[in-house]
């Protein structure tokens, strides 16, 4: 099973991720913020990632690992 961490202090929300997503399983967190201000990304089924990587691909800031 994949696994993907983020690391949210990092991250933009910019929404890059969670279009590129094939299994529509990240989205832009609505109850969090992080130091820079900025709502992070967020997985919504861990169980349901396949490990493709476009999340982490498309990421500006480098902050997704995915973990096979």
């Amino acid at each position: 099973m994949a696994k993907l961490t983020f690391k949210t202090d990092l991250c933009k929300g910019c929404g890059l991720c969670v279009e590129a997503c094939p299994k529509k399983i990240l989205k832009i967190a609505k109850d969090k913020i992080n130091k820079k201000g900025h709502s992070p990304v967020e997985i919504i089924d861990q169980e349901q990632c396949i490990a493709c990587a476009f999340c982490a691909t498309m990421c500006p800031d480098c902050i997704i690992t995915v973990e096979r």
